[in-house]
């Protein structure tokens, strides 16, 4: 029979205490160096994003950083303009950091907002109005009937 280790054994399945501030460090960090807008890059000039995330590995040596533009700007090319100048942020962040390893920096896009939109789009539906309200009364009518039972 196989044993985990007690370190695994207790461990949820969520990042550690540890990898959430590191993540949220190199957040405030990378917002702070993409506003000071002295990026060399013509990639990057004018470029003007919103760090939402950062995810760290368990090793605290990768880190995903997760970005939108503002001003509905287009998201695959700011992602793609900002993995071609991770160097220079993981350089700008050895600089900030106090850590043994500076994460290796891979920007994404962060479609989140798309999905909560979408979200937004099915509940604005008149079917789906009908039918939470359908339940909303059923739930109403339990209730009531509940109430009934429990004082017979």
């Amino acid at each position: 029979m196989k044993h985990r280790s007690a370190s695994r054994a207790g461990r949820a399945a969520g990042p550690s205490q540890r990898q959430l501030r590191v993540g949220e460090e190199l957040r405030h960090l990378l917002a702070q160096i993409l506003g000071h807008g002295d990026l060399r890059d013509p990639a990057l000039a004018g470029l003007t994003v919103t760090v939402t995330e950062v995810r760290v590995g368990p090793d605290l040596k990768n880190a995903t950083a997760f970005v939108v533009p503002l001003g509905g700007g287009n998201l695959d090319e700011a992602v793609a303009a900002l993995n071609h100048a991770a160097g220079f942020f993981r350089g700008r962040l050895g600089g900030e950091l106090r850590l043994r390893y500076v994460p290796r920096v891979t920007f994404a896009a962060d479609r989140s907002f798309d999905a909560a939109e979408r979200i937004e789009e099915i509940l604005a539906r008149p079917r789906v109005h009908r039918d939470v309200a359908a339940d909303a009364g059923n739930d109403a009518a339990d209730a009531a009937a509940g109430e009934d039972g429990e004082r017979e």
